[in-house]
């Protein structure tokens, strides 16, 4: 696909965070509503405190309007979080703003189930809905109802 840098191309892995690696790609879709869903489940991080190594799933779902991320360059970027510090409700929030940032899409949430430190787990959920919108709508009603059925987590 035209302007894509990433795709089909030897990787070259960024040591330090790099929203610069994300690409999009039109949607040829643009007259309807739907999902896209991504799961990452070796997403990793460093405690900008201690710089131990944080693991999670992060699960991005959005649905776009005229851009749409490309999927290597986004397996680049949350890779790049390797060797980021920044506390778990941090990350989400970054990744969530570099994808509006990049796509601008209609709607996005953005949710990381971190593995147990401590004793603790941590799963920040964050999302967004174009603003005068029914997905600004959406997005108020999925934060309000987002953890009314948590799963069951023995020892994750």
């Amino acid at each position: 696909m035209e302007g894509l840098s990433q795709l089909g191309n030897k990787t070259n892995y960024s040591n330090e965070y790099d929203p610069g690696v994300l690409e999009y790609f039109e949607n040829k879709h643009q007259d309807r509503d739907y999902w896209v869903k991504f799961n990452c489940p070796e997403f990793t991080s460093l405690c900008p405190i201690t710089n131990q190594p944080d693991f999670a799933t992060i699960y991005i779902s959005y649905i776009p309007d005229v851009k749409m991320v490309e999927s290597k360059s986004l397996k680049l970027y949350l890779f790049s979080f390797r060797n980021h510090g920044a506390f778990h409700e941090d990350c989400i929030n970054i990744i969530m703003n570099d994808l509006i940032k990049l796509m601008d899409p209609r709607y996005i949430e953005v949710l990381g189930k971190f593995l147990p430190r401590g004793g603790i787990s941590i799963d920040p959920y964050c999302n967004y809905g174009k603003p005068g919108t029914e997905f600004q709508e959406l997005a108020r009603y999925r934060l309000q109802n987002h953890d009314l059925s948590p799963e069951n987590i023995a020892n994750r």
